[in-house]
Formats: structure tokens, sequence, C-alpha cells
């Protein structure tokens, strides 16, 4: 549903930004760009295995979808068909 698809996207983007402020600031602090790379890769591994699965928190509305129609479907006998007409040359 739409409201699910809306909360799985603001989970995901404030996972991210939490993780990439957090990894800056202590790649800053320890001199490491690297931790800070780890830190933003562990942020986005969690935002992944919290927003991926279709969790019930974000099927709570579920959509109403038209019903079948059986009208259309059925092969026109060819003498149901109008014959095509050609353009003049």
């Amino acid at each position: 549903d739409y409201k699910g698809q809306k909360l799985a996207e603001l989970i995901f983007q404030g996972i991210i930004l939490v993780s990439a402020i957090i990894g800056f600031i202590y790649g800053y602090i320890t001199e490491q760009f690297g931790w800070t790379v780890y830190i933003v890769m562990a942020g986005f591994a969690l935002s992944c295995l919290l927003t991926l699965p279709p969790w019930p928190m974000y099927r709570r509305n579920p959509l109403k979808w038209l019903p079948v129609q059986e009208s259309g479907t059925e092969e026109k006998k060819p003498a149901d068909r109008k014959p095509k007409r050609h353009a003049k040359s």
C-alpha cells in the first residue's frame, strides 16, 4: 500500500542519514575515513533489513483491486470482423 511505501522510505532515509552523521563524526574524531564508510555501510544494511522484506507494519492499508472482467477476452470470428479497406493508389 502507499502508506506503507511512504513509511518504508522515511525509515530508509532516516537510518541512512543518521548513520552518515554518526559515521562522519566518528571518522573525524578518530581520523579514519574507513570507519565512516563502515558505519554508513552498516546503516545501509540495517535499513535494507528493516525496509525490504514485506513486514506487516507496511501492509496495514491494502489496496482494493477491481474485480476481474470476463468480456473482451474472446476471439472474434472472421465473419464478425470488418473487411480492411486498402488505400487506393
